[in-house]
């Protein structure tokens, strides 16, 4: 037994260059190589755990993977006829790409039929989990048979991964796709995206989504379980998937698994409610898709659409933003976009700020749609925005001007004996005005030009008080509005 034992462990290790083992009749023999038949043998049990069977149903979104790219649905432009992968698939010359979009588009089902359609075993890693030595290991396996590497959440890649990512993509020892949910310009470092082909993924249309649905209907039919579904519900949870593949055939699959019934299943509302009882909209408040649904809450209170405004504010509310950051973005607006049109805007807007601080959630969102209606209803007025803008690309780029020695202070001893006289006090005047030099040089309108429109602003009011005060034309971005004075 004690012989046994000690056999096996010397079998179970690495050998040296010329250890011998035990062979048969008890004789040993020499091992060549440590790279020979051990090397063959580990290759065989990696395989054989990489291809196993995992214990447990695969969920259906995994079992309805499509084989190739004619199977994709969705992504017309990225695996139609003539496009990049299509033509890259045809010369076997993939190269290195980066699939960017939200979750459940079907990147890694892309990259999957990508690797089926060019025969190359598909190695997946998840940035999180792998390390460098299991990149090296598949770049050892890929100087044998052709291999694609498939990196998940490409973005979570140390330096030192991306640069021996980096150095296989460039040797052409293996094909790489990467994922990510973020803008692969953000979040990945530039060396990788300058050698990748970046290709953004779109999320499903309603239509595309009720496709993956009856997909996921027919794969049950086959399995002799019979779903049956509206047509108000088939759109109800294509919508509610927010083109979110994986997320409708999970919806889909709970629905239909674990009835004791004959092989009919009849959704009903019911079932539909307790689904969706606690179902979070997409919103990633890290992602892209956080910005793109804030830029279109700016857009629309710019826009002055108070339903757009509305629609997006309720997406980031019940999305979980912070309703402080939320408050953040009116108050910028307030002056960025109304400005000198209706000065009670930003005041609304700090009062929002300052409510929600005490207030939070629920009744926050009151506060929160009264400050961004005020910002898309009121009218508006660039001018802040554009005139502190231009003035600091000014200051920027010009020698500084000197302050003119009758701006300069003057309230101490010794002033006058430096010159610092001259200054002509507008309040000294029955108009409430003098003409004279602020800045030298600088010519009237340089930064500042009205934005005042047909609206009866404070910026158009002041527009006319100062033709008359000076008897001098305003300086204006737009054409004096209809019906001002003259």
């Amino acid at each position: 037994m004690a012989v046994g034992m000690r056999s096996w462990r010397r079998c179970t290790r690495k050998p040296d260059r010329y250890e011998t083992v035990m062979g048969a009749g008890g004789l040993h023999r020499p091992i060549a190589s440590a790279h020979g038949p051990w090397a063959l043998f580990e290759d065989l049990m990696s395989d054989l755990f990489d291809t196993a069977t995992p214990l447990g149903k695969a969920p259906l979104a995994a079992l309805l993977r499509p084989a190739t790219l004619d199977d994709v649905i969705g992504q017309a432009a990225l695996v139609g006829p003539g496009s990049i992968l299509r033509r890259r698939i045809a010369a076997r010359a993939l190269g290195s790409v980066i699939l960017y979009g939200p979750p459940g588009i079907g990147k890694t089902s892309i990259a999957r039929a990508v690797g089926a359609m060019l025969g190359k075993e598909f190695r997946p890693l998840n940035a999180t989990r792998a390390g460098v030595s299991d990149l090296r290991r598949i770049a050892d396996e890929a100087r044998i048979r052709p291999v694609l590497i498939f990196v998940d959440e490409v973005q979570r890649f140390s330096a030192t991964q991306a640069d021996d990512l980096l150095a296989l993509c460039e040797d052409g020892v293996a094909d790489f796709i990467g994922a990510t949910t973020g803008n692969p310009y953000h979040v990945l470092p530039p060396a990788l995206v300058s050698r990748s082909t970046i290709l953004k993924l779109e999320p499903l249309t309603i239509e595309e989504m009720e496709q993956v649905i009856q997909r996921g209907i027919a794969h049950f039919a086959a399995q002799g379980v019979h779903v049956e579904l509206t047509a108000a519900q088939l759109r109800m949870i294509a919508g509610r998937s927010g083109g979110d593949a994986r997320r409708a055939l999970t919806t889909l699959e709970s629905l239909a698994v674990g009835h004791e019934t004959d092989g009919k299943v009849t959704i009903t509302d019911e079932m539909l409610a307790e689904a969706y009882a606690s179902a979070p909209v997409n919103h990633d408040r890290s992602g892209d898709a956080h910005y793109d649904v804030v830029s279109a809450f700016i857009k629309s209170m710019r826009g002055s659409d108070p339903d757009a405004t509305l629609y997006w504010l309720a997406r980031l509310i019940h999305g979980g933003e912070d309703p402080r950051y939320i408050a953040r973005r009116i108050m910028i607006h307030a002056s960025e976009d109304i400005g000198l049109a209706d000065n009670t805007a930003l005041q609304t807007a700090v009062a929002a700020a300052q409510a929600v601080e005490k207030i939070g959630y629920p009744e926050a969102q009151i506060v929160l749609a009264h400050a961004a209606l005020h910002i898309a209803r009121a009218p508006k007025s660039g001018s802040a925005c554009s005139g502190i803008s231009q003035a600091l690309h000014f200051v920027a780029s010009h020698p500084p001007a000197s302050v003119p020695l009758h701006l300069r202070d003057a309230h101490y001893k010794g002033a006058a004996a430096l010159g610092h006289v001259g200054y002509r006090f507008p309040h000294d005047d029955p108009r409430g005005w003098v003409e004279q030099e602020y800045v030298p040089g600088l010519k009237k309108g340089a930064f500042y030009q009205s934005d005042a429109r047909s609206a009866p602003t404070f910026e158009r009011r002041a527009d006319e008080y100062w033709e008359r005060t000076t008897g001098q034309p305003q300086p204006r971005r737009m054409p004096k509005p209809d019906g001002a004075a003259d």
